[in-house]
Parts: C-alpha cells; sequence; structure tokens
C-alpha cells in the first residue's frame, strides 16, 4: 500500500494537470503558479476567475493570454505556444512553462502624502509651507504583458507594496507643479479640492500607463497650512468675529491680569498684583465712564452715596506690527513698557499730535522707559 501511495505521489508531482488561482489576499497583483520542475500535462485544465488574467510564458518569451474562463491546453488554444514550441501537428507530451494569474481588480484606498512641505508663493501670504495628502485607486491594464515587463518580472508574488513607492513619487511630483501652477490662494485651496481631483487624474493617467496600471481615480483630501498660519487664521477669525479691535484688545488686556492674578508663581508679587488689581480698576472706570457719557459732554451728578467719576486720561493710539491698535489709557501702556510690547520707538498718536511719533518723545510716556535708578552717590 504504501508503495502505491509513493507512486502517486510521483505521478502527481510530475505532470500538473489542473491550473488555477483562488486569490485568498488583498494585495496580491501577480501570483506564478508553482510548478518548479512538474511539467504540465497534454490537454491540462486552467480556470481563470473573473477580475483575472493568466499568462503563459515560455524561457522569457510571452506567448498565449487567456480571460476569465476555463480552458483545455491544447494546441487548438495556446496559437503562439504551439508556434514557439514548433508543433505544427500537435502533441502528445507534457511541457514546461511559467503561469502567471495577473490580478485585474481595482485596488481602492491606496494612500499618498507630502513627506515633507511644499514650498509655494501664496498672493496673501506670501511664501509658505504646505502639506497634503489623499488616496487614489488603479488597476492593471486589460494586456498585463506591459505591466510584467516594466514593472513585476520574474516576481512571483507581487503585491501593491512593491509598486506604490514608486507610484507615490508620480503623484507627489505631479501635486507640486499643479498646485505651483494653479495660483490659488491658500484660503482658497479647501473649495477646489474637487477640481484638483479631477485634473491630477488626467495629469497622471500617462504616467501610470507607462507601467501599464490603469489610474482609476485620484483624491486630494486635504491641504494643510503651516501651523503659524493657521493659527494667524485663527486670531483673525476671532477679530473678525468681535468686530472692533478696540474691544479686542481691551478684552486681551483684562484676560492678561486676570491670569497674571491667578498665577502667583509666574514671577509675580505683592506689589505687582497691586498695580495690576489699580490698572484693572482704573480701566473699568473708563469703560464705565465711556459708557455713561460717550460722547464726552458734561457728566450728570452722580447718585447719592457713589463716588465721583474717574477724571478725563489721555488715550493713545499704537502701532504695533504696523498695525494700528488703541486707543488706551496711559495705565495700559505702563503694563504694555513692562511686557515689552511698547518700546522707546514704538509710534503713538493722540487727539491733538500732528503726526505719530516715537513714545520715547512723549513725557508721560517716556517714564515707563527710564527705570534705571541714578548711581549711588
Amino acid at each position: 500500500m504504501a508503495f502505491l501511495n509513493k507512486l502517486k505521489e510521483k505521478a502527481f508531482g510530475e505532470f500538473i494537470d489542473i491550473i488555477e488561482w483562488t486569490d485568498d489576499t488583498s494585495d496580491t497583483m501577480i501570483w506564478r503558479f508553482p510548478r518548479y520542475n512538474a511539467e504540465i500535462k497534454n490537454g491540462a485544465q486552467l480556470t481563470v476567475r473573473e477580475t483575472q488574467v493568466a499568462v503563459l510564458v515560455n524561457e522569457g518569451q510571452f506567448a498565449d493570454i487567456y480571460q476569465p474562463g476555463r480552458y483545455q491546453l491544447t494546441t487548438a488554444n495556446m496559437p503562439i505556444l504551439t508556434t514557439i514550441r514548433g508543433w505544427k501537428y500537435g502533441f502528445n507530451s507534457p511541457f514546461k512553462v511559467d503561469v502567471y494569474f495577473v490580478n485585474t481588480k481595482q485596488f481602492l484606498n491606496l494612500r499618498w502624502g507630502t513627506a515633507n512641505p511644499i514650498m509655494m508663493r501664496d498672493p496673501e501670504f506670501g511664501p509658505i509651507r504646505m502639506r497634503a495628502f489623499g488616496s487614489y485607486c488603479f488597476r492593471v491594464e486589460p494586456d498585463p504583458t506591459k505591466f510584467i515587463r516594466n514593472v513585476a518580472g520574474t516576481d512571483g508574488n507581487f503585491t501593491t507594496d512593491s509598486v506604490t513607492d514608486q507610484l507615490r513619487n508620480f503623484v507627489i511630483t505631479k501635486f507640486t507643479d499643479y498646485l505651483g501652477e494653479s495660483k490659488i490662494a491658500a484660503l482658497d485651496l479647501a473649495a477646489n479640492l474637487n477640481e484638483f481631483s479631477l485634473g491630477l487624474t488626467t495629469a497622471l493617467k500617462d504616467d501610470f500607463a507607462e507601467y501599464g496600471i490603469e489610474l482609476t481615480k485620484f483624491l486630494v483630501e486635504n491641504i494643510s497650512l503651516p501651523d503659524e498660519v493657521e493659527k494667524a487664521l485663527d486670531r483673525r477669525t476671532s477679530m473678525g468675529v468681535i468686530g472692533n479691535m478696540t474691544a479686542y484688545t481691551q478684552m486681551q488686556f483684562a484676560d492678561s491680569i486676570k491670569d497674571s492674578a491667578n498665577n502667583p508663581a509666574g514671577g509675580g508679587n505683592l506689589a505687582g498684583d497691586a498695580m495690576g488689581a489699580g490698572i484693572g480698576l482704573a480701566m473699568a472706570g473708563q469703560m464705565a465712564q465711556q459708557m455713561t457719557n460717550p460722547q464726552g459732554g458734561q457728566y450728570t451728578q452722580p447718585q447719592q452715596g457713589t463716588p465721583p467719576p474717574i477724571p478725563h486720561q489721555t488715550v493713545y493710539h499704537v502701532a504695533l506690527n504696523g498695525v494700528q491698535q488703541g486707543p488706551y489709557p496711559i495705565a495700559q501702556l505702563q503694563l504694555m513698557a513692562q511686557q515689552g510690547q511698547l518700546t522707546p520707538d514704538t509710534l503713538v498718536w493722540t487727539t491733538g499730535m500732528p503726526a505719530w511719533v516715537a513714545a520715547k518723545t512723549v513725557v508721560e510716556l517716556n517714564q515707563f522707559f527710564n527705570t534705571t535708578p541714578p548711581p549711588l552717590t
């Protein structure tokens, strides 16, 4: 009985009569039938399933290609191989060829992204760096010989990981060129992702086709701005929502006082806290004054038991980073000088001045910068 089993194994090992591929993977593009040293039997059954193509290769030379279906390998359905091997009148003996199964299904959701930021010139922000990412889909062309010859070669188990790196290089190069030529402002890119995707699908088709691959869809899912630009946009959005630059600045100043009071470990002391509280009270009084008499006329007699209104204070507009801000009261300008926001060369202006002047030229502001004590005598 053992002798018969060995004889049966030897017979099956030498002659192959069923050729098929049951694909249980999601990323295999080419699979070579494991013939090894065995020979394909005359009249062997070849089964090609849907989304597959079978290619017969004889000593490195492409022979017959089979679309989905069931075939019995004879001289009748192997015309190219029959011609190569010189089978003019049919054959009865086994033969040796490599059989490659090519997966023709569509490979979906392959990711791409910019490994390094892309430099571009934006009409509003100037030179900026941008990143982008997305996905694409492709499949092997109906005639797989170009793909096997140019990409897979003799690899008997070729997957999408083996080709996506090169395809990603095509994508990044084309995307960078397309982004620069579009001259679309950074703030308008999100509204043009669909147009970008369609344009790049067309632009990349020829590059993919050189490898025997058909690009079916290309998607640009996101184009992101640098963190600095996004923070600037957030600030601009906040100011746009507030609508009043003066109110926004006063709100920031009030928040800074609150943060300082809540952070005693941040270098503050009792004197600093008292000064901050005094400045806050001065600002509150000024705002109350503006609310009570916005036209600057004579104030009404305060109610019995309430303190008199704070005397009128000079307020100054300040030019910070080329942007006019304010007006600010003297107390607030003093705090800004302590925080380094107001410097001796900062331009200021108040009612009655013919032009903007440096803060150090204004007597009541210059005192904020002369904080060095005189020498000991």
